[in-house]
């Protein structure tokens, strides 16, 4: 585990944690380790999942896994019939490579789903609607900046002001749509992961699915990279080292 302890910690909205959060869980490191940092806080977590045509579908039993592990409910939202509408994306679409190289080089482009996040987050504040979920996290953090626009600060704050307005008289006061590792690096979150024993071994970061990550796609660069500036063993078994 890495003894430094000068990485930036999560942060929640306000001074009051949540009983219950809806945790938008892709089974990588950063939702895993999202969930993990929740339930240390005595959190009720209910995770989602969401199956929309993705090539590394594998990273739906990672967020399985995770939920098994925490004793919470996983629910798998199968948005497959709508993937012809998220087409031309590297992570939707055959035809199209996953791009190598760095997590933050232009290339990556090429793996932006379009206006994915607002429609996982949709999915989650209605989850939490019906579940009576005082909360919806999901695990973005500041090295997405570069290429996801729906990973920024600005698209948290004003989908928070949307998703109240939608669903005024629904959602309960102080309902909070949450990016607890916003400000954070990869590296800071992998810290937090070790310090949380957080199976790192479980999670799924590679594009390109398959049975073994690739070790060269963007999000296995940014792992590797990550779990090496942190100081923690990379479990991972990668098809090229």
């Amino acid at each position: 585990m890495n003894g430094n302890t000068n990485w930036p910690e999560p942060g929640w909205p306000s001074a009051i944690m949540p009983g219950h959060v809806i945790v938008v869980a892709s089974g990588g490191l950063d939702s895993t380790t999202l969930a993990y940092w929740l339930a240390s806080r005595g959190t009720r977590l209910t995770l989602l999942a969401v199956d929309y045509g993705q090539r590394h579908a594998r990273e739906l039993q990672a967020a399985a896994q995770t939920a098994a592990a925490l004793g919470a409910v996983c629910h798998v939202a199968d948005l497959r019939p709508l993937g012809h509408l998220l087409s031309g994306s590297a992570l939707t679409t055959d035809t199209v490579d996953v791009p190598d190289g760095h997590y933050a080089d232009e290339t990556m482009k090429a793996t932006v789903v379009p206006n994915r996040n607002a429609l996982l987050l949709d999915l989650g504040v209605a989850l939490a609607i019906t579940a009576g979920a005082q909360a919806v996290a999901y695990g973005a953090h500041a090295g997405d900046h570069f290429i996801y626009p729906d990973c920024r600060p600005g698209f948290v704050t004003a989908y928070q002001q949307m998703a109240l307005a939608a669903n005024d008289g629904f959602l309960p006061s102080g309902f909070t749509v949450a990016a607890p590792f916003i400000t954070m690096t990869k590296a800071g979150i992998a810290a937090l992961a070790a310090r949380l024993s957080v199976p790192i071994g479980q999670t799924w970061s590679c594009y390109r699915g398959g049975n073994l990550h690739c070790g060269t796609c963007g999000t296995c660069t940014e792992r590797r990279e990550a779990l090496t500036l942190a100081g923690v063993p990379d479990p991972t078994e990668y098809a090229a080292r």
